[in-house]
């Protein structure tokens, strides 16, 4: 690929995104973006429009024109891509016939093709079948994913499950005289069976097997058919969008599928595990690259704005107020949280509302790694050989350690437009609460899911724009696991900085401690845990490593893991004062106004 200009647009829910990137002195660089309402929805019911005029802010700025008279992109001008989650994004509902084993893989795939999971059936999940079948008539999702079985194992339990969806008929969300879209990826002896039975009722789509063996997980052929299909229906019965294909250089990309693409850009490309979380309004992403494997879990009811009143419900109202250290009534921040559910586009009017939104935030994340664990896991019914003497492993528990996370990446607009990128790292620490020594990068400037389509076709120029123009190097968070009575000594840390002089430092447990180091600048840095705590290496081991800066510097969190607040209401104030002070996450003096 060699074009002068690339632009690439986002179609989201409320608003679609552009950008454009330019060829500058013989690399790509984000040029210029522009935003706009998006316009799927009536009056207008052509997502176009709102295409159109997020493009026209860059027209208007940079002086060029990228849109012809009648306002389609001009392909002798620039290439364009594009990303979609308009109108709710892609759901799926996942059928299987042990919920713990093939439905659990199939829900695995419908993620990773960057779809939200309406509901996961199977034979053993305790429903009724007229449960079920009132279920399906009530979900009206874009496409079902039916999976199940092992190749050459038994069929009555696909057969069962396909004659459930011959009655119950469900119906798509857009489109309603078509047929639903369904695509089978279960035991291939019974992929006639399942055709002669639904053939004529659903616009069937036969792929390979998902779990061929119990031991063997190939969830590509149905992402593959996911995306294929989240084309060729989903997105030809949207308002606008079968002309707005024929705008584009290749295939439109859901956003949650373009933005754990470009996680897994990261990953690849500096050969990290990493951790990447989208906060956003609806719902949280996380997106796990451990080891070469990525996996994608969606808590659709764990937003910022339109489902905040459901982290409330589901944390519990004493989990968030943990982490508000000003005098605040359990009713106040319930009417703060309501407010913004019922406003979800304002920002923070006050300190207190800004506060108590970080509080939340804490706790949706948590509760999203938390579920994201449950699926980042060997598979189930594998059979596993083990070497004498090894200790067997429990398949119920996360094979992700965060002692072996080398980085953590958000976006999203609470964490990605926070009033100090100290406050995003902070969050992003309490909520995670990673282990050992972990980089933290923050999109500045929500372009990851433009970054994912453009890395189908150009991954070097996308690594370019995202670390130049996009990631911001928040710093690196040193976090010994273990615990200890606070105020004895945790960790001493030494190296010789930029500058010449020399650092030795010793860091008491429970505080936080922060080493200003700008971004670009790397140290080589001893650190000594105490005894009881370890930094990767194990307990008590030194560890020498190069440290790199940010523009919130080396965040030392002796602290412990896992993370325990005091729990006199007192003492848990003032450490929660102390560790936000620590690092410059508020104005010193506002504390001394809310006391």
């Amino acid at each position: 690929m060699d074009v002068d200009n690339i632009l690439i647009t986002d179609v989201g829910s409320t608003t679609s995104k552009a950008i454009l990137i330019k060829k500058m002195d013989g690399e790509y660089r984000l040029a210029y973006r522009g935003e706009a309402p998006t316009t799927v929805e009536r009056p207008f019911e052509d997502c176009r429009i709102g295409v159109r005029n997020a493009v026209r802010q860059i027209e208007e700025a940079l002086k060029v024109q990228f849109l012809s008279d009648q306002g389609d992109i001009m392909k002798e001008k620039t290439m364009y891509l594009s990303t979609s989650s308009a109108g709710g994004g892609l759901q799926i509902m996942v059928s299987g016939v042990i919920r713990r084993m093939t439905a659990e893989s199939g829900e695995r795939a419908a993620l990773g093709a960057g779809a939200i999971v309406l509901d996961v059936m199977a034979i053993d999940d305790g429903r009724e079948v007229h449960e079920k079948i009132n279920r399906m008539r009530y979900l009206r999702p874009d496409m079902i994913l039916m999976v199940g079985g092992t190749d050459g194992g038994d069929t009555k339990d696909l057969i069962e499950s396909a004659e459930i969806f011959k009655s119950a008929k469900p119906k798509p969300r857009f489109g309603i005289d078509f047929k639903l879209p369904l695509i089978y990826a279960g035991n291939k002896e019974c992929s006639n069976a399942v055709k002669d039975i639904i053939g004529d009722e659903f616009d069937l789509e036969i792929v390979p097997n998902i779990r061929p063996t119990l031991d063997v997980e190939n969830s590509e052929p149905a992402r593959n058919g996911v995306h294929d299909l989240f084309l060729s229906h989903v997105m030809s019965h949207a308002p606008g969008y079968p002309e707005l294909m024929k705008w584009t250089d290749a295939p439109i990309l859901p956003t949650p599928m373009g933005e754990g693409m470009v996680f897994q850009l990261i990953a690849e490309t500096l050969g990290v595990n990493l951790i990447g979380v989208g906060l956003g309004g609806a719902t949280t992403n996380i997106y796990s690259i451990y080891d070469g494997i990525l996996v994608r879990t969606v808590s659709a009811n764990l937003g910022m704005s339109y489902s905040i009143c459901n982290v409330m419900k589901e944390a519990g109202i004493a989990n968030i107020m943990r982490w508000i250290p000003i005098a605040i009534q359990e009713e106040e921040i319930r009417n703060e949280l309501r407010n913004k559910m019922i406003r979800p586009t304002t920002i923070p009017p006050t300190f207190t509302s800004l506060i108590v939104e970080h509080a939340v935030a804490r706790e949706a994340l948590r509760l999203a790694l938390d579920s994201h664990k449950s699926l980042a896991r060997p598979l189930r019914g594998a059979r596993r050989t083990r070497a004498i003497g090894e200790v067997a492993i429990d398949l119920e528990e996360t094979y992700i350690e965060m002692l072996n996370v080398n980085l953590m990446g958000t976006t999203g607009g609470l964490l990605s437009h926070a009033p100090r990128r100290a406050q995003s790292a902070l969050i992003l620490i309490d909520g995670f609460q990673p282990e050992g020594i972990t980089k933290i990068i923050i999109d500045s400037v929500f372009m990851m899911p433009h970054l994912g389509v453009l890395s189908t076709i150009n991954p070097e120029a996308a690594f370019n724009v995202l670390m130049k123009d996009c990631m911001v190097r928040a710093g690196t968070c040193i976090a010994p696991t273990g615990q200890l009575e606070d105020g004895v000594d945790a960790l001493q840390v030494s190296a010789t900085l930029p500058d010449g002089t020399t650092l030795a430092k010793t860091i008491p447990y429970g505080d936080i401690a922060l080493l200003s180091l700008e971004k670009g600048q790397t140290v080589e840095m001893e650190i000594k845990p105490h005894r009881n705590l370890d930094v990767g290496m194990g307990r008590g081991t030194m560890v020498k490593t190069s440290v790199e800066g940010g523009v919130v510097g080396v965040i030392i969190d002796a602290r412990g893991r896992p993370l325990m607040l005091p729990v006199d209401e007192k003492e848990r104030k003032e450490s929660l004062i102390k560790w936000y002070t620590a690092i410059g996450a508020y104005p010193e003096d506002v504390w001394k106004e809310k006391k």
